[in-house]
């Protein structure tokens, strides 16, 4: 419908309740984990027994809260280290990578950049089972030939952070590439006719002008990392992230704090999000 044109009261209120059901349908079970979180019950359900805050600080002998919960605060750990790792290292990559593919005189550039950005269009759960494949023969490759075991190719820290790398390197790179089709490259040949070198260029001129691309990318790509699944579930070792020991201890039988760090995942992951927007918004 054209928007000038006059809209009928049915589609007003057809319009008004889509909008209302979309957003209930997004938030609603957010909201409900959100407040089960504060509920002095047993059981991760209603009805509402009255507010507690147990399930974040109690470490009594009937219940035990999410900060004196030492594996579920291990794998939290795990989590954010995790993220760093894959996020600061998807950043170099896929920025030199974006620096890379913006020339216009490179050889193979199309098949290369095909290449590069598969891994966001392969499902999780066949990445995943691919690289542990790949990692587990070359293991047994490299200890038949030469008695050496490699840990980092069998299921552990370093491989869930190589599995998520994979593929998390490829939307920094979009993003870098994206922000870089904006820049005028004629800054940079001002600045090298003034006698700044390549180097002096990039570090002056370049760099600022992607900073807002770079911290946006960094956030998503730790969002991405801390939060993943599919791939994480077939590489994970005994070092099981937040993700895998949430669905671990939901498989076994649940408590309420599990509601507690679903609370504090859910602002902490919004507060991300909402940075990440201001700085887009201020770009």
């Amino acid at each position: 419908m054209i928007r000038s044109m006059p809209r009928s009261l049915g589609y007003r209120i057809g319009y008004a309740l889509f909008v209302i059901l979309f957003y209930l349908f997004l938030f609603a079970p957010l909201i409900v984990i959100s407040v089960l979180a504060f509920n002095d019950s047993q059981f991760v359900s209603l009805p509402w027994n009255g507010f507690t805050l147990d399930w974040f600080f109690a470490n009594g002998p009937d219940r035990i809260g999410l900060f004196h919960d030492p594996e579920l605060l291990r794998s939290l750990w795990i989590s954010i280290e995790t993220g760093l790792i894959v996020a600061a290292l998807s950043l170099v990559v896929g920025t030199m990578g974006a620096f890379l593919f913006v020339q216009e005189r490179f050889c193979c550039k199309e098949p290369l950049y095909f290449l590069a950005i598969a891994p966001l269009v392969i499902p999780g759960v066949i990445l995943g089972i691919s690289i542990l494949l790949t990692a587990t023969m070359v293991g047994d490759w490299v200890e038949k030939s030469t008695g050496i075991d490699l840990e980092f190719l069998r299921p552990s820290f370093w491989l869930v952070v190589l599995g998520q790398f994979s593929f998390i390197a490829t939307f920094v790179l979009l993003v870098v590439i994206s922000r870089l089709k904006k820049f005028d490259h004629t800054l940079e040949e001002a600045a090298m006719d003034l006698g700044a070198n390549r180097w002096t260029v990039i570090r002056r001129i370049t760099i600022p002008f992607l900073m807002p691309a770079l911290i946006g990318s960094f956030v998503v790509a730790f969002l991405m990392s801390f939060g993943n699944f599919n791939t994480t579930l077939f590489l994970v070792g005994s070092d099981a992230t937040l993700p895998i020991e949430l669905y671990t201890q939901i498989r076994d039988g649940s408590t309420p704090v599990l509601n507690a760090v679903s609370f504090l995942l859910i602002v902490f992951t919004s507060s991300l999000a909402l940075l990440y927007l201001l700085l887009s918004k201020k770009e």
